[in-house]
């Protein structure tokens, strides 16, 4: 470690964000990520120059990254994701990421690798940050919740399949033929964790759950480990395997010990959401280039046409398509969770700028929109709620005393 004040500057940060998001709470909701990754600019070399980066702290942030996705497809409950609901989701990213495609490849005069990340930018929704906001305002058991739920699985999962695709390096049909392979020893393994599990299995789950054993802890964390490390086999992007081994492990876990699984699920949040995710958010304000979105013109007019777009390329299909039994304002509800982004956008302005495909003040404008997305638009969606009961309520008192 050749920075070790920066990790201790960092957790600190990290201790700090949660306090700022609780003091604020009753005046706005701000995402505890908001308060990370503004933070994390604040430390950076573009304001006080207190973070340095080392190998150390670039590594946890990777791993902070998979964690999140880990957990973003753990949420996803096959039995609610389904049919028409399911159909009208895929229907809606697709048409998301054929415009969004069109639209960054006139953005960007024809660029074609740009206009691939760009376009596959534009089209992720943020399910981690959207699904426990749904959860604390209750509206994640109802039809509403569930609809959200299957446009956000898409949002979440599309964009990671296209970044295996389009931004692999390889010919499209290369990389098609290797996510085959991987989906096919997905789908094995997806068999296997639906089998019945013997006995002593979940008798060893509950003796090891408050022992130094913490034998389904570690089970996760092989599971993870082992679909992080064959998606690298496949030369795919590994947040494809901590999705995968996301789903993996609820099938398991709901399958083995469904009475331990929320249990051993808040230790693997406690792993993740006390130390890896917040310093994959605070590591991203450290990288975030201040000094490139505001030294010249194009960038920061970037920044509104992002998020302009996040809205209507992403958002305005998910309304489009959305289920006929919504009415107006929870499809514009839906449309604004949908169109709500961070975690991937990071993710594929990284490989941008790795790949010297994009400029640092583009990829400032892209992370930079999509923060303003999930500081914005989950502030205005369950408002829109909350007048549309009002009103509901309203004209029921109206018939009554009629």
């Amino acid at each position: 470690m050749s920075h070790p004040g920066t990790l201790i500057l960092i957790m600190a940060v990290a201790v700090l964000a949660p306090l700022l998001a609780y003091l604020t709470a009753r005046r706005l909701a701000v995402p505890v990520a908001i308060f990370e990754i503004a933070l994390g600019i604040v430390v950076g070399p573009d304001v006080l120059g207190w973070a340095h980066h080392d190998e150390l702290i670039d590594t946890l942030s990777h791993l902070g990254l998979a964690m999140l996705i880990f957990l973003a497809g753990y949420e996803i409950e096959f039995r609610t994701v389904r049919g028409d609901t399911l159909r009208r989701s895929v229907a809606a990213w697709v048409v998301t990421l054929l415009v969004a495609l069109g639209a960054a490849f006139a953005l960007t005069g024809g660029e074609v690798a740009k206009s691939f990340v760009i376009g596959t930018a534009l089209t992720s929704t943020a399910l981690g940050a959207v699904l426990p906001m749904l959860r604390d305002s209750g509206r994640l058991e109802g039809r509403f919740g569930t609809v959200v739920m299957a446009f956000g699985t898409v949002g979440e999962f599309g964009p990671i399949i296209a970044i295996s695709l389009l931004l692999s390096g390889r010919s499209p049909g290369i990389s098609t033929v290797l996510l085959c392979a991987f989906a096919a020893i997905t789908a094995g393994a997806v068999f296997w964790a639906l089998r019945p599990r013997p006995p002593w299995f979940s008798r060893i789950i509950a003796k090891t759950l408050h022992s130094s054993g913490q034998f389904a802890v570690r089970l996760v964390m092989l599971l993870l480990a082992a679909m992080l490390g064959l998606s690298y086999a496949f030369g795919l992007d590994t947040l494809l395997g901590a999705f995968a081994a996301g789903l993996l492990t609820r099938l398991v876990l709901a399958g083995a010990a469904p009475e331990h699984s929320g249990e051993v699920l808040g230790r693997i949040e406690a792993m993740g959401f006390g130390f890896l995710v917040p310093l994959f958010f605070i590591v991203t304000g450290i990288d975030f280039d201040l000094d490139a979105l505001f030294s010249g013109g194009r960038p920061l007019l970037l920044l509104p046409v992002f998020l302009l777009l996040f809205l209507l390329l992403r958002g305005g299909p998910a309304y489009l398509l959305a289920p006929r039994d919504l009415s107006r304002r929870q499809r514009t509800s839906l449309a604004l969770y949908s169109a709500t982004c961070l975690p991937l956008v990071v993710a594929i302005t990284t490989i941008g700028l790795d790949e010297n495909v994009l400029t640092a003040g583009e990829a400032a404008a892209l992370v930079g929109a999509a923060m303003v997305s999930v500081l914005l638009f989950p502030l205005l969606a369950p408002r829109l709620l909350k007048d549309g009961a009002r009103r509901t309520e309203r004209a029921d008192a109206t018939q009554e005393t009629w």
